[in-house]
């Protein structure tokens, strides 16, 4: 078991203040987009005993268990960040492990340096992810309903919309989106749109989903003007997860965060197909090949809460499903002090503490912001506290 150093990620779009207010810092006045714990290759969490991905490959069958070491190759399969976004992150989306595989072998045989800013597949894993609200969080994610999307554009009445409305009634969003993305001078059509949207947004509509819309719109153009994303995220589901609502965002779900602080969990992979709000390399082919365009009406996820008994008074206990199995994600609060058993039969965990102060097994202390590595090997250990509490247990799934 061991505490975790995160390593803290500087990204433009990140804000300046969540994550260190979180863990009782001064903010420095740098973003901070991400802090990441795990044994991601390019940035492993340190521990006391070396970074966290050498101590796992020194022992990997005592610290990850046989069946997750045999299952993922000797390697932790998942990641945990806290990620606090004050711009649009870009619009972006994930392909299968089969076309992971299949493409990462692709540019390989075409002699494309796996860091090449160009290669589209730095590794052969998907990259399933989970984002939990902390704070209220704006998202894009996934096509929405064709209907409702003719019916929101409409409401932009925009002459030059009227093409866009048609290809999707008479065509497929896949169509539409191609026609877009491909567009050799987008930046009229977008600057017409963002106008548009300010418009209405001065104005107020009377559908909630037209305003938020409209309202993100502003906001994507401001941070990206003239970029061909601000079409693309017409075509979207737009969503603010409040504090505890999730989002899963599986291979082929076109989405893009844009505001809010929240722990994210995925699995190990850096395989990012991007569409827009972006200066990195964008490969519209190879992003239409890995879509799915069917449309989703309601992209959060439903999770399954419950009151359950500890060792010491009660916790309130949500789980958040996902159909992979990379990783699951559990959250335990409580208003006063208690005691939580954590198995390590399922493999090994990371403990991420959101508030208040935790024990875990007696050794480790956690505050706001911290986290620990629970080893398969540790058995079954004890996360404790003496007054309120909130926190994360990640393991495979």
């Amino acid at each position: 078991m061991f505490k975790l150093t995160g390593t803290l990620q500087h990204y433009a779009w990140g804000d300046t203040s969540s994550i260190a207010m979180l863990q009782g810092r001064k903010p420095d006045g740098q973003p901070e987009a991400e802090m990441w714990f795990g044994a991601h290759p390019s940035a492993p969490s340190d521990t006391a005993e070396g970074p966290l991905d050498a101590v796992i490959a020194a022992n990997p069958v005592k610290v990850l268990g046989e069946q997750t070491a045999t299952q993922w190759d000797n390697r932790l399969p998942f990641l945990v960040k806290l990620l606090a976004a004050k711009q649009p992150l870009s619009i972006q989306a994930h392909p299968s492990i089969a076309q992971a595989k299949e493409g990462f072998a692709r540019e390989d045989a075409a002699s494309i340096p796996r860091d090449a800013a160009h290669r589209n597949y730095k590794d052969e894993n998907h990259k399933p992810e989970i984002l939990v609200a902390l704070t209220p969080f704006r998202a894009m994610a996934g096509f929405r309903p064709i209907e409702d999307t003719v019916r929101m554009l409409a409401a932009f009445e925009l002459p030059e919309l009227d093409e866009a409305r048609g290809m999707l009634v008479d065509e497929s969003l896949e169509a539409l989106l191609r026609h877009w993305l491909s567009l050799d001078t987008p930046t009229p059509l977008v600057d017409a749109v963002v106008a548009r949207a300010g418009e209405l947004a001065a104005a107020g509509h009377a559908d909630p989903d037209v305003a938020r819309l409209a309202d993100n719109i502003v906001f994507i153009g401001q941070e990206f003007p003239g970029d061909v994303g601000v079409l693309a995220a017409l075509l979207l589901n737009h969503i603010v997860l409040e504090p505890g609502e999730a989002v899963f965002l599986p291979a082929g779900n076109l989405h893009a965060y844009l505001e809010g602080f929240g722990v994210e969990v995925m699995a190990n992979s850096d395989n990012v197909l991007r569409g827009g709000l972006t200066s990195k390399h964008i490969d519209v082919d190879e992003l239409m090949d890995i879509l799915i365009f069917t449309p989703i009406a309601d992209p959060t996820l439903d999770v399954v809460a419950h009151m359950g008994e500890t060792v010491r008074g009660e916790v309130s206990c949500t789980e958040y499903p996902v159909p992979v199995k990379d990783f699951a994600v559990s959250r335990y609060s409580s208003q006063s002090a208690g005691e939580k058993l954590l198995d390590m039969d399922h493999g090994p965990a990371i403990v991420l503490v959101v508030a208040g102060q935790i024990e875990v097994d007696s050794s480790v202390n956690l505050g706001p912001g911290e986290a620990a590595f629970v080893a398969a090997d540790d058995g079954v250990v004890a996360a404790t506290w003496d007054g309120a509490a909130d926190f994360f247990v990640i393991h495979p799934g």
